[in-house]
């Protein structure tokens, strides 16, 4: 799974790297190892990004490569509490699960600085954490760790769960309380009739339009087979037991 059409906000997935020999750069400072990037071709093209072929993993307070939302997926093996400066290692990453925050493409490519210029962004939360807020002027944006498909890392990507896969961003719905939506992500749900804070979408769902167009009896029919069953809130059950998260707002 690694087609820029593949990926979309809500999506829960298994991502991992094989791991791959590197070597260590500059040791641990207070807040991270620096190895030497065994995937990327320094730009020598790139006019405003000047790489050196070096990426920083960040460390946690106990000096392990961090958890947390803004940290690396990536993992060195050795632990980098056990390496030095010159050291051989491993780095990559092993099967984690993450949700999808934020989708970006690019058109250009995006000047990083590396080769490959990614096309792609994809901004994951990692599971057990959520997306929040951060104060203004931080460089977090509390939305997660980014990786770039098709950069030339050589990424595992498996789909486990896309909330509401029969429908397409911008699809207009009936529900069976009468009620019509616009739907733009399986947490960004708009009634037409402006209903108050906390309404949900009741199945089974009838598809209006699709592209600002009627829809297909094909079309129609998918949604209404995928909501024949379960519910709205179902589903956001579903997607909390694999990502252990709460929606991203």
């Amino acid at each position: 799974m690694t087609d820029a059409v593949a990926f979309r906000v809500g999506d829960v997935l298994s991502v991992a790297c094989p791991f791959t020999p590197t070597r260590v750069e500059r040791g641990l400072t207070w807040d991270h190892v620096s190895v030497r990037w065994p995937w990327w071709e320094i730009d020598s093209d790139s006019d405003f990004v000047h790489w050196n072929g070096i990426v920083a993993l960040g460390l946690d307070s106990n000096r392990r490569v961090s958890p947390d939302v803004e940290a690396e997926l990536f993992r060195t093996d050795p632990p980098p509490e056990h390496l030095k400066a010159g050291d051989i290692c491993q780095v990559g990453i092993r099967p984690t699960v993450v949700h999808v925050t934020d989708v970006d493409r690019h058109d250009p490519p995006l000047e990083t600085g590396w080769l490959p210029r990614p096309t792609l962004s994809v901004t994951v939360l990692r599971q057990g954490l959520s997306y929040r807020e951060y104060p203004d002027g931080s460089h977090l944006n509390g939305a997660g760790y980014t990786i770039h498909p098709g950069d030339g890392i050589p990424f595992t990507i498996e789909l486990l769960m896309r909330p509401y896969a029969f429908l397409q961003p911008g699809d207009e719905v009936a529900d069976t309380a009468g009620r019509a939506w616009r739907f733009d992500g399986p947490w960004d749900w708009t009634p037409f009739d402006g209903a108050q804070t906390g309404v949900v979408p009741q199945w089974p769902l009838i598809l209006l339009t699709r592209a600002g167009s009627p829809c297909s009896d094909t079309h129609a029919e998918a949604v209404a087979a995928g909501t024949a069953t379960g519910s709205h809130q179902g589903t956001v059950q579903r997607w909390m037991s694999l990502t252990q998260a709460s929606p991203t707002p």
